[in-house]
């Protein structure tokens, strides 16, 4: 693949026209979960059960040829579980490694707060460094890798919240939300004995991926585009109605994820519209308001205010 925005663009175009055979009527969530994927980074899905972030994943590792691996996060999965351990192998007296199930190109980590705090940072490493330690020694994951977990909204029963740390690492947070009437009909309607995902035909595979990743890394970004990333996280600090404003990493994440919206308009160079566009989902999730709030609605009105006032550059 000659991996240029006007050469890769039809093929994500593909994937995003496969995925939407399984999630019908969710366009947008499906569009920037693809921009967060070949940004090179990792999904949170908050949202009620039931409303297809399972089949959302599953359809985006079959478009993508990726190997997927799904573990339901409860009270008693250890980070053993996650990251693997290791074991005495009684033939030859010697500790050999098992695998844990983030080992693979996609990991699914279903309602992840629903888990104790010492399995949500088993993810940490995975998360930031594309490897796991285990006893001292550090086993490099699955390239490309990427973690789309899903949580249950703040409040729910058995649920837990995620520490500061580790939303930071997400690049975006999306919701689904419930489909409309016209949508969820047409779900009805496709029921049949075959699964959805089933249907979905792989696109690309996991080393165009990575392709795709570098030639987006790579795009051209303007110095005032720049500054004007770092003016909107600065808004953010400085704002009195939150208590912590966005993270170096999270203006990282921003800027990735403009470049990635760049792509997907067959653009090789960023505008600042493009991080206007997905400002919400790649910040909203990294500030705290002074309320203390966890409340995705919340974290969105006060950083629309805080970011009101500063003005994007003219390119």
């Amino acid at each position: 693949m000659d991996n240029t925005p006007s050469r890769v663009l039809p093929a994500v175009r593909e994937i995003i026209a496969e995925v939407r055979k399984a999630v019908i009527g969710k366009d947008d969530v499906i569009l920037k979960a693809m921009l967060a994927m070949i940004a090179g980074g990792h999904i949170l899905l908050e949202d009620m059960p039931g409303v297809g972030k399972t089949t959302l994943a599953v359809a985006f590792s079959r478009a993508m040829s990726l190997e997927c691996r799904r573990m339901q996060f409860t009270a008693d999965v250890m980070p053993s579980d996650v990251t693997g351990f290791t074991a005495l192998d009684r033939k030859d007296g010697n500790f050999e490694f098992h695998e844990g199930a983030a080992f693979c190109n996609l990991f699914l980590a279903d309602e992840i707060n629903r888990t104790s705090s010492r399995t949500q940072s088993a993810l940490l490493e995975a998360m930031e460094e594309n490897s796991v330690t285990v006893d001292g020694v550090t086993h490099k994951l699955p390239s490309p890798y990427i973690v789309i977990a899903t949580q249950n909204p703040v409040g729910s029963a058995g649920t837990q919240l995620l520490p500061e740390s580790q939303l930071d690492r997400f690049m975006v947070r999306l919701s689904i939300g419930y489909p409309d009437p016209a949508s969820e009909a047409l779900i009805l309607k496709s029921k049949k004995s075959t699964s959805a995902a089933d249907q979905i035909r792989p696109v690309i595979n996991a080393e165009q991926l990575e392709g795709i990743r570098k030639m987006t890394a790579d795009i051209y970004t303007d110095d005032r585009v720049y500054r004007y990333i770092a003016d909107i996280a600065a808004a953010t600090r400085n704002s009195p109605e939150i208590a912590v404003g966005i993270s170096p990493r999270g203006a990282v994440a921003l800027s990735a994820m403009s470049k990635a919206t760049a792509v997907l308009k067959g653009r090789d160079y960023v505008i600042p519209d493009d991080v206007d566009y997905v400002l919400m989902p790649t910040a909203a999730h990294r500030i705290i308001p002074v309320s203390q709030s966890r409340s995705r609605e919340e974290a969105e009105a006060v950083l629309k205010n805080a970011v009101s006032s500063v003005k994007p550059p003219r390119i």
